[in-house]
């Protein structure tokens, strides 16, 4: 069995001074950037405050707090602790640190603004800065309910959320929703105020209820269970108006599980500072526009319920640079809620963007936005839509009109009939093949040709077509010849052309193909030529591009063969193979090297296995590194490098000190290599070995495998000056040791504890003595295609009656 490890030389062993310093290096390194990442931390908490509360991007949040910081003469960090109301942990209370309303006074921000992050927990404080910054991109209070949705239902298990309004009347108004059907909405749309409704309780109070348990907020608010059953426990929270006199906005969150449980003040404090959040956003909103002056908000829904066709009256609603932003829905036609894919009744009073968040991306939001610009109306090219009439989805194709009136939009969609989407989609088809149809008359000598045809030869559609006999005067000139003579067989003999012929153009020479066939009259005579003009280019030259490529892999492979044939007769003749066993002081030692057969490159594993002066036997065991010349050159220097230092007298640890330093100052400085050596004295059956990074010698003894435990190493030529430690074994009669490098049990992307594992196993199943048994073994290790090289020594202790 294994001996425990022996220090190494005292003449080789580290100077314990080095790794002492490296160890404080470290350290001071770590708390550094722990510092710097607390830092960071606490910067970007205040930048989303900041960011929640005004609106503005992250680098203008930033810009502010450091502008603060200046007036105030406080660092950055000061002043982003003061921003969230906390006490910076440079300025303790003790001191005079500024509390909570001290620092919202210093930021500027009101105190009803700030989320209560002072006696949160972090994680609670993090996950409102996260929800800070989510903020600045949500401009409708849909938009933030799917927000609030998105951040609640992954930290809070919430399953839908609901902002309701309290309008001056004292309905309520579900302004934002997530998580929610659309029948639901529309139930909830305006509700009168019954008194048996949680969300103006907590509006009239101005303080959140909390319906932790379904059946009891069933009973005390009998009308908040709708759908019954649906959500077993709610919070509704009140907004804050953020002026300071303590009255609420009139807006109410709710938040709704779908499951029973109560809301820890962990919980509690989180939705506070949700709704505190959502108070400085809702200020950001344009104020909801109350239906434009002039005809009858009646009289005008009535005409458009007379209108057979898609419409919209839409008001556009400026935000704070001027630019419309969004648009209100004054009127519209039943068509048009069909289009706009409304299941929930007239859409009328509602915003554009609630059904469409990327209007500026609708042919109806660039033609609201074009319009007014103009002074014309916008008419979009057709697009197609999909609409469902009588329980079926079609496709229908539509075109958008805009016409501006006074201050309203008029949206009109226009259906195109089948010829319409025809011809739509013959233009398209010229369009996306890069093709375009011709026509002939010979005997009245006219022509006619798509707009497609020009756009191919660049010509101007002003000259108008071609006449058929002078298409070849186009062509360039070595392609002039073949194009007049096709053509002067189609228009006297009718023979179909099929030809690719080049011309000149403004982006240089195009490849193009003309197909064509003629009509001939009752006598055979050609009358009529139609026929296709396609725009090869692109085609021609990837075809080009593909060859360029092909004939480059191909020298590539050939040099890249060459070199794998130059590396592995260089590597042959630095690397002998013994034809059979060899004994060296007294051990039958026998050696396997099988090159990888993925790819074409040779590696840089070896070995060595001589015996020394004295009569002692040096094992060694490498692997470099990469593949190609520059492995084996690298392998041959360490190889030799090694068994000439232990030759000369070199400790084990001392050899691999110096190759280290030999690797590191070598042409290649990224080099690195890992490596075993070992050294067998026969007198006493010791063997001495130390190792670089490399995987652990096997010891099979009396049937059963272990691993011997590796001492200090690490691989050469990654640092300047690592400790390496000697181990010894004592060898017992019967004893077998493979040393191997990696490629024998590595199989990526599985991890090598398992290759390990799998090796032992194999020995075990494999523990043969007799000569050819390490193929055996090879054969079972190696079932599939080898990706790297593999490199083992069998040594073997003879039994005391083979030594007879």
């Amino acid at each position: 069995m294994s001996e425990p490890v022996v220090p190494s030389e005292a003449g080789t062993a580290p100077d314990p001074v080095d790794p002492a310093r490296v160890v404080a290096q470290q350290r001071a390194e770590l708390d550094r950037l722990r510092e710097q990442a607390a830092t960071s931390a606490v910067v970007e908490r205040a930048k989303g405050m900041v960011m929640a509360l005004t609106g503005c991007s992250a680098d203008a949040a930033g810009e502010t707090l450091l502008q603060r910081a200046k007036a105030a003469r406080r660092t950055l960090l000061e002043e982003c602790w003061i921003t969230l109301g906390l006490p910076s942990p440079d300025r303790s209370g003790t001191d005079g640190s500024p509390g909570r309303a001290a620092g919202s006074a210093a930021a500027g921000l009101p105190d009803a603004d700030l989320p209560e992050v002072s006696s949160a927990p972090d994680d609670v404080a993090d996950a409102l800065s996260r929800l800070g910054r989510a903020l600045v991109h949500v401009d409708t209070p849909r938009a933030l309910a799917r927000c609030l949705l998105e951040h609640l239902g992954r930290d809070l298990g919430a399953d839908s959320v609901m902002i309701c309004t309290r309008r001056p009347g004292g309905d309520l108004e579900l302004t934002g929703h997530a998580g929610i059907d659309e029948r639901t909405a529309a139930r909830w749309g305006r509700v009168p105020p019954f008194s048996g409704l949680a969300v103006l309780d907590a509006l009239r109070t101005g303080e959140p209820r909390w319906l932790e348990d379904g059946a009891e907020g069933g009973g005390r608010y009998p009308l908040t269970g709708e759908p019954p059953g649906r959500w077993l426990s709610q919070a509704w929270l009140p907004v804050p108006a953020g002026n300071g006199s303590g009255d609420g906005s009139g807006v109410c969150v709710g938040v709704l599980r779908g499951r029973p449980g109560a809301f820890t003040p962990r919980d509690r404090a989180h939705l506070r500072g949700v709704a505190r959040l959502c108070a400085g956003r809702l200020r950001t909103f344009p104020a909801r526009a109350e239906p434009s002056a002039g005809a009858s908000p009646d009289a005008v829904r009535a005409l458009f319920a007379a209108l057979p066709v898609p419409a919209l009256l839409l008001t556009p609603l400026h935000g704070a640079s001027g630019e419309a932003e969004d648009f209100r829905i004054d009127a519209a036609t039943a068509q048009a809620a069909a289009v706009l894919g409304d299941t929930g009744g007239d859409p009328a009073g509602r915003r554009l963007r609630e059904f469409w968040p990327d209007l500026r991306d609708t042919p109806v939001g660039q033609g609201c936005l074009e319009a007014p610009a103009t002074g014309e109306t916008y008419e979009s090219e057709p697009f197609a839509h999909q609409e469902v009439a009588d329980g079926v989805t079609r496709l229908s194709t539509y075109s958008v009109r805009v016409t501006r009136l006074a201050d309203a939009m008029l949206v009109t969609w226009v259906r195109h009939a089948s010829s319409d989407r025809q011809e739509q989609r013959l233009a398209d088809l010229q369009r996306l093949g890069n093709l375009g149809w011709a026509n002939w008359n010979l005997p009245l000598r006219e022509a006619s040709w798509s707009s497609q045809v020009f756009t191919i030869l660049d010509r101007d559609p002003a000259d108008g077509p071609v006449p058929l006999p002078g298409l070849a005067d186009l062509a360039v000139p070595d392609d002039r010849s073949a194009l007049g003579q096709a053509v002067e067989h189609l228009i006297r003999e009718g023979r179909p052309v099929d030809l690719p012929f080049r011309v000149h153009g403004t982006l240089g020479v195009r490849h193009l193909r003309l197909v064509a066939e003629a009509v001939a009259d009752i006598h055979g005579t050609p009358v009529e030529v139609h026929g296709v003009m396609q725009d090869l280019t692109a085609r021609r030259r990837a075809e080009l591009a593909l060859v360029e490529s092909e004939q480059a892999i191909l020298t590539q492979h050939d040099v890249l063969q060459a070199e794998r044939t130059l590396v592995a007769r260089l590597q042959n003749a630095l690397l002998p193979l013994p034809e059979r066993e060899v004994n060296l002081a007294g051990l039958r030692v026998e050696v396997a090297y099988l090159p990888a057969q993925a790819g074409i490159h040779v590696g840089g594993d070896w070995f060595s296995a001589i015996e020394l002066p004295d009569g002692d036997a040096l094992f060694v065991v490498g692997d470099v590194a990469g593949h190609g010349v520059d492995a084996v050159a690298t392998m041959a220097q360490l190889r030799f490098t090694a068994k000439g230092m232990v030759i000369t007298g070199s400790s084990l640890t001392g050899a691999l000190a110096r190759l280290n330093t030999l690797l590191l100052h070598s042409r290649d400085t990224h080099g690195t290599a890992t490596m075993v050596l070992a050294r067998y004295r026969p007198a006493e059956r010791r063997l001495l070995w130390a190792q670089a990074g490399h995987t652990p010698p096997l010891l099979l003894r009396d049937g059963e495998v272990t691993y011997l435990r590796r001492p200090s190493g690490m691989l050469l030529g990654a640092t300047g000056a690592p400790p390496f430690e000697e181990a010894e074994c004592r060898l017992e009669p019967g004893d077998r040791v493979l040393l191997y490098t990696d490629g024998l049990v590595e199989r990526p992307p599985e991890n090598i504890d398992v290759g390990l594992a799998r090796l032992a196993g194999a020995v075990e199943a494999h523990p043969g003595d007799e000569p050819g048994s390490l193929g055996t073994l090879l054969d079972a290790m190696l079932e599939d295609e080898r990706r790297d090289d593999v490199c083992v020594l069998d040594i073997r202790v003879p039994r005391e009656r083979d030594q007879r």
